[in-house]
C-alpha cells in the first residue's frame, strides 16, 4: 500500500510518537502534512530521497534531527513549512537547487549558523520565514536577486552587518521584518519596494538618518524603526504616507520637529515617538490628540493639543521682532553670566588655596573614600543637597524598606522629585554592601525600557552608598491591593495593563539586553506605579547580569510566597524563576491578594511543603 502512496495528510490529531519510516517507500509520495500533532524525533530517511514532493507542511510539532542532514533535492517541491519544532544545525544548500520552490518556511527552530548565499538561487521563492532561531553571520547579497519576494522574516536572530543594499531592488516585497537583531550601519533607500506595507527594522543598531525615499511607499501601513540609534529629523516626505496606520520611531535620538505634512496621514491610528529629542507642537488631528502621554514622554519639549501635554506658546512668541528681541536678552544674560562664573571661579581657587594651607594632609585612603560622584537626567546632584532634601535621611521621608537598604522621598532645591535608596551602612562586611551597590549600578545602567524604573544617579561617599530614582506618586502594587478604597478604583482595564507591563519588563531584561538579567525578588512590593497607573519594575539589589555561558545562580534571594519551589529547594535561579514569580503578582492581581490566602493551612506548613524532598507542586 505504501509503495503506492501519493498523498498523506495527518494534521490535527494528537498524533504521537515517530513519522512512518517507509511512508515514501514507492518514491511516489507528492504531498504530506503532519500539522499540529506530537510527533518527535527526526525526519524518516525515505522522506530525504522522496523526489517528488511538491508541498509539505510539518509545523506544529516537536521533531528534532539536524536541518542540515534530514532533506535532499526536491526538483517539483513548491511549499515546505516546518516552524515551531526543534530542528537545529545549519541550513542546506540544497534549498537552493529546489527551482520551483515558492515558500520556505522554518521559524522558531534552534536553527544557527549562517544564512547561506545558495538560497539566492532559489528564484521562484515568494515567502521566505527564518525567523526565531538562532542565525548569525549578515545577511547575504544574494538575497536581493530574489525578485519574486512577497515576504522576508529575518526577525528575532543574531544576524549583525549592514542591510544589503540591492534589497532596494525588491520591487514585489510586500513585508519586511528584520527586528531583534544586531544590525548596524544605515537603513538603505527602500524606495522601489513601492509594495511594502510592513517594515519593521526595530531593536537593531541602525544608525544615522531616515532615507527619505520612505515617502514613496505609499502602500504603507506599518513602520517600525523604534529602539535604534537614528539621529537628525523626521523627514516631510512622511506626509505622503496617507494609509500609514501604526508608526513607532521611540527609542532614537531624533531631534528637531514633527514635520507639519503629517497632518495629512489621516489614517494614522496608533504613534509612539517617546525618548527622542523631539520639541514643538504636534500635529493637531485624532492620532496624536488621543495618544496616551506615554507615547511622547523623555522628549526635549513637546507640546500642543493632548492629554498631559503642556501648551504650546502663544502666536506673540513666535513674531520675529519678540523672538529678535528674546535674543538679545539671551545674549545680554549669557555674558553676564560668563563674567560671573569667571568671579566664581576665581573665588572658588582662592578659597582652596586657603583651605589648604590650614587643613593638615589626610592619607591617600582617606581622600579616595571622601570621593564622590553624582550623575543624572537634569545634570549633577550635590550630595549636601540630597541631605538637606531628607534632613539627614529622617525617617518621616521613608517610603519603603527593601532587603539592601531604605527608600526615602526627596524633593530637591530644584522642585524635583526622587527616590533616594541609602544601602546599609558599611561594616566589616562592608565588601558585600559594595557588590550588592555595583551589581544594581550595571544592570541599571544597561536598562532603557519605559516599565523599569529609571536610574537618575548613583553616588559613593564614606557615609553612605546612594542610588537615585524616578520617583512614581502610585506607590507599590501592594500597596493598592491591600488598601480597600484604592482597590475600588483599581478596575480590570488597569489590572490587565499592569500585568502586560511587568510582563514586557521582564521580556526584555531576559531576551533584549546585552546579557540577560535575572531580577530574583519579584514581587507587588516591587511593582510601582505612576499616576496613570503605568507599572514599572524595580528593586535590583538581587539582581545579577548572567553571562552568556551561564544558566543559572546559586544563592538565595527572593521574597518567599513569589519565590518558585524548585528555588527553595534547589537554590538553583534562573529566567523561569522570574517567570514563577510573574505569575504569582499576575494571581495577586486577578484576585486582589497573595494566592497564599487562598490556602486553609498556617505558613509553617506551607513552607514545610514547598521545602520537602522532592518538591510537592500545589494544585
Amino acid at each position: 500500500m505504501l509503495s503506492s502512496l501519493t498523498e498523506l495528510d495527518l494534521s490535527t490529531n494528537n498524533l504521537t510518537g515517530h513519522l512512518p519510516e517507509n511512508m515514501c517507500l514507492g518514491g511516489l509520495l507528492e504531498y504530506f502534512a503532519a500539522i499540529d500533532n506530537h510527533f518527535i524525533g527526526s525526519i524518516p530517511k525515505s522522506l530525504r530521497n522522496c523526489t517528488n514532493l511538491f508541498r509539505v507542511r510539518l509545523d506544529g510539532n516537536q521533531l528534532t534531527g539536524n536541518i542540515g542532514d534530514s532533506f535532499g533535492v526536491y526538483p517539483h517541491l513548491v511549499y515546505m513549512e516546518l516552524s515551531y519544532n526543534k530542528f537545529y544545525g545549519e541550513l542546506s544548500t540544497n534549498w537552493g537547487k529546489c527551482q520551483n520552490l515558492t515558500s520556505l518556511k522554518i521559524s522558531n527552530n534552534d536553527i544557527s549558523g549562517r544564512i547561506s548565499p545558495k538560497l539566492g538561487d532559489a528564484s521562484q521563492l515568494h515567502l521566505l520565514d527564518l525567523s526565531s532561531n538562532k542565525l548569525y553571520g549578515e545577511i547575504p547579497k544574494e538575497l536581493g536577486k530574489l525578485t519574486f519576494l512577497l515576504e522576508l522574516n529575518l526577525g528575532n536572530n543574531k544576524i549583525s552587518g549592514r542591510i544589503p543594499y540591492n534589497f532596494r531592488m525588491l520591487s514585489n516585497l510586500e513585508r519586511l521584518n528584520l527586528s531583534r537583531n544586531s544590525l548596524s550601519g544605515l537603513i538603505p533607500e527602500l524606495g522601489y519596494c513601492k509594495k511594502l506595507w510592513m517594515l519593521d527594522l526595530s531593536n537593531n543598531r541602525l544608525s544615522k538618518y531616515i532615507p527619505l525615499q520612505i515617502g514613496n511607499m505609499q502602500f504603507l501601513q506599518y513602520l517600525d524603526l523604534s529602539q535604534n540609534f537614528l539621529i537628525g529629523e523626521i523627514p516631510q516626505q512622511f506626509g505622503e504616507l496617507k494609509v500609514l496606520e501604526v508608526l513607532n520611531l521611540s527609542h532614537n535620538v531624533l531631534s528637531g520637529s514633527i514635520p507639519s505634512s503629517f497632518e495629512k496621514m489621516l489614517s494614522l491610528t496608533s504613534i509612539d515617538l517617546s525618548y527622542n529629542q523631539l520639541e514643538g507642537s504636534i500635529p493637531n488631528f485624532n492620532a496624536f490628540r488621543e495618544a496616551p502621554i506615554k507615547e511622547f514622554r523623555n522628549n526635549k519639549g513637546l507640546c500642543g493639543n493632548a492629554t498631559g501635554l503642556k501648551a504650546c506658546p502663544s502666536a506673540i512668541s513666535q513674531n520675529p521682532l519678540v523672538k529678535k528681541w528674546n535674543k538679545a536678552v539671551t545674549l545680554i544674560f549669557i555674558l553676564l553670566g560668563i563674567v560671573l562664573l569667571v568671579f566664581i571661579i576665581v573665588g572658588i581657587k582662592l578659597y582652596i588655596r586657603s583651605r589648604k594651607m590650614k587643613t593638615e594632609i589626610k592619607p591617600k585612603e582617606e581622600e579616595h573614600q571622601n570621593m564622590f560622584a553624582v550623575w543624572s537626567y537634569d545634570g549633577k546632584m550635590v550630595y549636601e543637597k540630597i541631605i538637606e532634601a531628607t534632613e539627614d535621611f529622617d525617617d518621616k521621608h521613608i517610603i519603603g524598606v527593601g532587603g539592601h537598604g531604605i527608600v526615602y522621598k526627596a524633593k530637591l532645591s530644584t522642585g524635583q522629585v526622587v527616590a533616594v535608596k541609602k544601602l546599609h551602612p558599611l561594616s566589616e562586611d562592608s565588601v558585600v554592601n559594595l557588590k550588592a551597590f555595583t551589581s544594581e549600578i550595571c544592570s541599571l545602567t544597561e536598562i532603557r525600557h519605559r516599565n523599569i524604573v529609571k536610574l537618575h544617579g548613583f553616588c559613593s561617599h564614606p557615609r553612605h552608598l546612594l542610588l537615585v530614582y524616578q520617583f512614581l506618586e502610585g506607590g507599590s502594587l501592594e500597596r493598592i491591593l491591600n488598601n480597600d478604597e484604592l482597590a475600588l478604583e483599581f478596575d480590570w482595564v488597569k489590572r490587565v495593563n499592569v500585568v502586560k507591563d511587568v510582563a514586557s519588563a521582564l521580556s526584555y531584561m531576559h531576551h533584549d539586553c546585552s546579557s540577560p538579567i535575572i531580577h530574583r525578588d519579584l514581587s507587588s512590593k516591587n511593582v510601582l506605579l505612576d499616576s496613570e497607573y503605568e507599572s514599572h519594575v524595580s528593586d535590583f539589589g538581587t539582581a545579577r547580569i548572567m553571562s552568556s555561558d551561564t544558566s543559572y545562580w546559586t544563592s538565595f534571594a527572593g521574597t518567599f510566597g513569589y519565590i518558585a519551589p524548585e528555588h527553595a529547594y534547589t537554590m538553583e535561579v534562573s529566567e523561569k524563576s522570574d517567570v514563577y514569580s510573574f505569575g504569582v503578582v499576575a494571581l495577586e492581581v486577578i484576585i486582589g491578594r497573595h494566592p497564599a490566602s487562598l490556602f486553609i493551612f498556617d505558613p509553617s506548613k506551607l513552607a514545610s511543603i514547598l521545602l520537602s524532598e522532592p518538591p510537592c507542586l500545589l494544585t
